[in-house]
């Protein structure tokens, strides 16, 4: 298995795929030109975010020499799982997710609404739709729950 515990050296490497992500993923449905080009950049996330010891000590990376995804957990929660866009179709997201539900004990998730490819991968993977909704900090979109 390719997958292990971040650590601090990377955290360069995980905000990129972040980063990139949310731009192609996000910003046509949130069309904020000031977030998706300004705020969010690698360097500024990395120093502001992922250092945080309560959230590193909770991603995991798929490192193959080269880390090409990774997930976040908070509990049972499953907070983020991105893969980077280079590295997509390659299976890499699929062990991700069976590696939160198996060794992480993941059971639920929230997603943005509007992001049917990811509710659709979610449900391939033994998710389902609860019903519950509510409204994306600061936003005007809704995320919807999923559970196993």
């Amino acid at each position: 298995m390719n997958i292990r515990k971040a650590s601090t050296e990377d955290l360069s490497r995980i905000a990129e795929i972040y980063v990139f992500n949310n731009r192609i993923n996000f910003f046509p449905i949130f069309k904020d030109e000031r977030f998706s080009f300004g705020e969010l950049q690698v360097i500024s996330l990395v120093d502001n975010y992922f250092k945080k010891e309560e959230i590193i000590k909770n991603i995991y990376v798929f490192d193959s020499g080269i880390i090409k995804g990774f997930i976040q957990i908070n509990e049972t929660e499953l907070c983020k799982l991105y893969v980077d866009i280079s590295f997509q179709n390659e299976g890499i997201g699929n062990e991700l997710i069976e590696y939160a539900v198996k060794e992480l004990f993941a059971d639920h998730l929230w997603a943005l609404e509007k992001n049917i490819r990811a509710i659709s991968f979610y449900q391939k993977h033994g998710f389902h739709l609860t019903g519950e909704r509510k409204l994306e900090e600061d936003t005007t979109e809704y995320l919807i729950k999923l559970e196993r």
